[in-house]
């Protein structure tokens, strides 16, 4: 068991918590989030256990919440979003791929995971 990157399972080996602006060494990740808290449960009504902490929307992102703990666990990797919204989204990529010709000013926008603006709108 081992306090580690949420994101990719770098081990944090510093002694006590990690600050707000730390950040993995090799992801870049922000450690001080609510996915490396001891108190995080995505069953509990806004996946805390700490009735004390205030709301925190993105559980991904640095905050300032004064009751994180860094967890020790096992590090098991995110799963794959293949949700019924994820799938339709990779969908329309692929048809908007097809029907509209990549050139150099389109790259961006796919890149970006984005669609380009069409006949100039």
């Amino acid at each position: 068991m081992t306090r580690h990157c949420w994101k990719c399972g770098t081990e944090y080996t510093l002694s006590g918590a990690p600050g707000r602006s730390e950040l993995c060494d090799k992801c870049g990740s922000d450690l001080k989030v609510c996915l490396n808290c001891v108190s995080y449960d995505p069953r509990m009504a806004y996946q805390c256990r700490d009735r004390r902490a205030e709301l925190v929307g993105e559980k991904h992102i640095a905050n300032y919440c004064e009751y994180f703990e860094f967890v020790r666990r096992v590090f098991v990797p995110p799963a794959e979003d293949r949700s019924r919204e994820a799938r339709a989204r990779d969908q329309l990529k692929e048809a908007a791929g097809r029907l509209i010709p990549k050139t150099r000013s389109t790259e961006f926008y796919f890149a970006a995971g984005r669609f380009p603006p069409i006949c100039g709108t």
